[in-house]
């Protein structure tokens, strides 16, 4: 079995280690070092390979998404996943459009996280429902019904299954197709909004209030 290599970057000690241990006991999962700020965590990224990072957002020296931002502006090319107490609306989009691959919010059980973290690593995203629920509160009331009306119904299908955290997989069970059919509309997505990943294509379809479930 093929193991994912994570970066646990935390302050907060207990809760690092103690998370360590935790996926550490998993048998898929590697930890291959803990940080407690920022700029240990850049440095670690810049000469150890990791395919996943864990990131709090509220460190002592640097934000979640001006880290992300640098350590994309690095050549960072793996995930980074923020996993964080608290996060607001704007802190959200920030993150999710530096490229950050989901937000999890530490108060959800850790069965969820495992998952997350999976998903993640697997090329899907994992936006926490109350994220989107600060993101649809802070989009426009009156959606952008000209790029609305440029994506067809069965795009429409796929971003609402995105917007729930469904896998590909998913997504084309209920859709009664191919994971290969969906994947090629996901592309789609991708090319009409302007994006490269999941956690950039929610945060867009939120914030111009498209493919929620109950849009018209």
């Amino acid at each position: 079995m093929e193991r994912i290599g994570l970066l646990l970057v935390d302050d907060h000690v207990l809760f690092r280690e103690s998370l360590g241990r935790l996926l550490s006991s998993e048998p898929d999962f590697d930890v291959v070092g803990q940080c407690g700020t920022a700029q240990e965590a850049l440095e670690f990224i810049s000469r150890t390979p990791v395919e996943l990072v864990l990131l709090d957002f509220n460190l002592p020296d640097l934000r979640g998404g001006e880290v992300v931002r640098l350590a994309r502006g690095a050549g960072y090319a793996g995930k980074i996943l923020i996993v964080t107490g608290a996060i607001d609306a704007a802190q959200s989009s920030e993150v999710l459009q530096q490229g950050a691959a989901g937000i999890f919010l530490k108060h959800n059980p850790v069965g969820s996280l495992l998952r997350a973290i999976r998903m993640v690593a697997a090329g899907d995203a994992w936006v926490d429902r109350q994220v989107i629920q600060y993101l649809a509160a802070r989009a426009p009331i009156v959606a952008d019904r000209s790029f609305q009306n440029a994506l067809t119904e069965r795009e429409k299908q796929v971003l609402a299954g995105v917007l729930e955290g469904l896998t590909n997989l998913k997504i084309a069970a209920r859709l009664g197709v191919t994971e290969g059919a969906v994947k090629s509309t996901l592309q789609q997505l991708f090319e009409k909004t302007n994006v490269r990943t999941r956690g950039q294509l929610v945060r867009v379809a939120v914030e111009a209030s498209i493919g929620k479930p109950g849009s018209e």
